[in-house]
């Protein structure tokens, strides 16, 4: 578990430096040069659309995992938004919150139970 939060430390870091120097140079307009990229029907156009539905499956076992509670669905579409961003944080704070118990981490606690 302590390589595993290492890893999502490292994530969220690297990251959010990487997102910062990205916003300074470049502004916060990101969504027309995502789908963009998409509309040209070309090798980062077919990257983006993998890593959105790789962000939808993110929000949608967000969600799963807290029964779609209203909690759980705000959070779920913080995870589509935040993508590996948030995942990193989320996950670094529910390994503390399941003590480390890697079945209550990805069912959540009640499926666990």
């Amino acid at each position: 578990m302590t390589a595993f939060r290492m890893f999502l430390v490292a994530v969220f870091v690297v990251i959010a430096g990487y997102t910062l120097v990205v916003v300074a140079s470049h502004g916060l307009n990101l969504l027309p040069v995502f789908f963009g990229d998409m509309t040209r029907m070309q090798w980062p156009g077919q990257f983006n659309l993998d890593f959105m539905c790789m962000l939808l499956l993110s929000g949608l076992w967000v969600s799963w995992r807290h029964q779609f509670s209203v909690t759980g669905l705000v959070l779920g579409l913080v995870a589509v938004f935040g993508g590996a961003l948030f995942l990193s944080a989320y996950l670094f704070v529910e390994s503390f919150r399941t003590k480390g118990d890697m079945r209550k981490l990805l069912l959540g606690v009640t499926r666990a139970s």
